[in-house]
């Protein structure tokens, strides 16, 4: 939240806490070595008092702790880690399969004691300008808050840090943790946000600059914002619901102020994200009559290129009509049979020549007359 964004207070005397190791960079598990524990960690009154590498070791220094509050990151466990975490802490089955197998839409489910959210994270690559969603599950009881992290989003060794440099805060229990998860999942929609307006200006300029490979971009971009939507729409329900518990289970007020930062922040989201979808809705209608009106001026470029060509080939077959009348006539004339009557007459020639004159004196004036000359 962004009124506890400040320079960390000074921790009371006593021995300080391990150090949080940090996931942020973490390699991606394999397909081979499956899930592994990111960071498990006991707190009480908002310290750290240990830090184990193993579940068994978890669960064995918190039943001999007493009011210390367990939380445990995992990321894409394996199947065995779960029923571990399910036989020690009594998580319900349905939410165990959806932890699992993950691709889930966001919500909010209460099984018995425990708390089950499940929330959509997102980040915005620069290089390649896309939008990589990641999922995390959240198991929230009386005394213990579990992680379950599928993919690179989000980076929850920062909350970590910033609950452990608040101890004002963690000492409130799992339901601040839980909000500092759901501060952390929110705050990072802001700089997607800013990248996906900032992909919108950069489709618009190639709209009108006639780019021929925007319409992919928009496709793309579209996608992603419908994404986008699924992954923040749930949000408001869930936190208005959320925020319906806390009063109902009495929980801290002061917790309950911070989480209706978060729905405000939410819902501010949401909006940007439905006016992001119908931005580029509008960019889609101007990109195709764009195209129409240039496929129509190509096309009216095309006819008009075709009438000069037909207006010079009508001039063409004019001429060549007019020039084959004498051709004809010189050739009927140019035979040399010893039969042809014409060959010896006097007026042989005056009367080809004549001819030949009134028959191409004809055509042109036919053909002008037809507008091809």
């Amino acid at each position: 939240m962004r009124g506890l964004r400040k320079p960390a207070k000074k921790r009371p005397a006593g021995p300080p806490p391990a150090a949080a190791p940090d996931d942020s960079d973490a390699p991606e598990p394999s397909a081979e070595t499956g899930g592994r524990v990111i960071n498990a960690a006991l707190y009480r009154d908002g310290h750290r008092v240990s830090t184990h590498d193993t579940l068994a070791d978890t669960f064995r220094q918190q039943r001999a702790t007493a009011g210390t509050l367990a939380w445990i990151g995992l990321h894409r466990p394996t199947p065995a880690e779960l029923t571990t975490l399910a036989s020690e802490f009594d998580l319900h089955p349905l939410a165990l399969e959806d932890a699992l197998e993950a691709h889930q839409r966001p919500k909010l489910e209460r099984y018995g004691g425990t708390l089950f959210v499940v929330l959509r994270a997102a980040r915005y690559l620069d290089d390649p300008e896309e939008v990589d969603f990641g999922e995390l599950h959240v198991f929230v009881g009386r005394d213990f808050v579990i992680t379950v992290r599928h993919g690179g989003a989000p980076d929850l060794s920062a909350v970590r840090h910033r609950m452990e440099d608040t101890p004002e805060l963690l000492k409130r229990g799992p339901e601040a943790v839980l909000y500092a998860i759901l501060d952390a999942v929110v705050d990072g929609y802001a700089p997607v946000v800013a990248g996906v307006q900032n992909d919108i200006d950069e489709i618009e300029t190639e709209v009108f600059g006639g780019d021929p490979r925007v319409s992919r971009r928009i496709y793309e971009l579209s996608r992603e914002v419908v994404e986008f939507q699924r992954a923040t729409r749930p949000l408001n329900g869930m936190l208005e619901n959320l925020t319906a518990g806390f009063e109902k289970y009495a929980i801290d007020e002061e917790l309950r102020r911070y989480l209706r930062d978060v729905a405000d922040h939410a819902l501010h989201t949401t909006e940007r994200v439905d006016g992001f979808r119908q931005a580029l809705q509008d960019i889609l209608t101007v990109n195709a009559t764009l195209v129409n009106q240039q496929q129509n001026a190509e096309m009216r470029a095309l006819a008009e290129a075709g009438f000069e060509q037909n207006e010079e080939i009508k001039k063409i077959s004019a001429w060549a009509a007019i020039l084959f009348a004498p051709t004809l006539v010189g050739t009927i004339y140019g035979m040399n049979f010893q039969s042809m009557p014409e060959l010896h007459w006097a007026f042989g020639y005056p009367f080809a020549v004549v001819l030949m004159a009134i028959v191409c004196t004809g055509l042109y004036v036919v053909f002008k007359r037809r507008g091809w000359l």
